[in-house]
């Protein structure tokens, strides 16, 4: 694992830096984690960060709590205008669209925004208290960040229906099982896990791996984009030593 490097100060965040990764603690715990303005403004640094220097992204809470939602004080003050300029909605996109895989530990509550940015996320894992729910219509209004698009890609119309319509919750068993996340584990293990998860990623050709989210993430058909972005690799003379390594250990030379 490689050796983490002190990085600026935050106020609700914890950001550890290290030569592969960031490790991104939401921190707020006299309000549950919950997703506030200044949250916003200090995650949109760190996607700066990582759109300079890309990296792979850990998201996890402080507390045994992912992010209890979004800040419901701010959120009652905010009219027309702050919902056209899409606050949550804005940061949520811009994690999805980081060059490298991110990946969302969730441990205790997800829910409202807090469950947004772990589905903007590229994967997530889970601890054994984890809750994913979507809560706003009890609040009069409705998830606008994300989660009326990106959960029927996550889990289906009809169990995506069932959380934003039905207020349905999944435990860690229920989103194992609907796909939503790839482990549950201990909550003692949840984060040593997740960074076994990012060092596998880790070994892979970092070049691959952004250029094989790019095409996932494309919308449609994407043929031509895969042979564009294969021809790139194939070039590439990390692909050659890979491959090499791979054939002389076959042949157990």
């Amino acid at each position: 694992m490689s050796d983490s490097t002190p990085a600026q100060a935050y106020d609700t965040l914890r950001v550890e830096e290290r030569d592969d990764r960031v490790v991104v603690t939401l921190h707020r715990p006299e309000a549950r984690n919950a997703i506030s303005a200044w949250m916003i403004a200090e995650l949109h640094e760190v996607c700066e960060r990582l759109e300079r220097d890309p990296r792979l992204l850990l998201l996890i809470g402080h507390g045994g709590v992912f992010a209890g939602g979004a800040d419901i004080a701010e959120l009652r003050e905010r009219g027309r205008d702050e919902a056209l300029r899409g606050i949550n909605s804005r940061l949520f996109e811009r994690v999805r669209r980081l060059p490298m895989p991110t990946l969302a530990a969730v441990d205790g509550w997800a829910l409202g925004g807090g469950a947004e940015l772990a589905y903007a996320c590229d994967l997530r894992i889970a601890g054994p208290d984890a809750v994913f729910g979507n809560p706003e219509p009890g609040l009069g209004i409705l998830a606008a960040a994300g989660a009326c698009w990106r959960l029927p890609e996550l889990v289906g119309e009809s169990v995506a229906k069932q959380i934003l319509l039905a207020g349905r919750r999944l435990d860690a068993r229920e989103a194992y099982a609907a796909g939503l996340v790839l482990d549950v584990v201990a909550a003692g293990e949840l984060l040593e896990r997740a960074h076994a998860v990012l060092d596998r990623m880790a070994r892979s050709s970092a070049l691959a791996l952004r250029l094989t989210k790019l095409v996932v993430d494309a919308p449609g058909a994407h043929p031509v984009a895969d042979d564009l972005a294969q021809a790139v690799l194939f070039e590439g003379q990390d692909k050659r030593e890979r491959m090499t390594r791979f054939l002389e250990r076959r042949n157990g030379s």
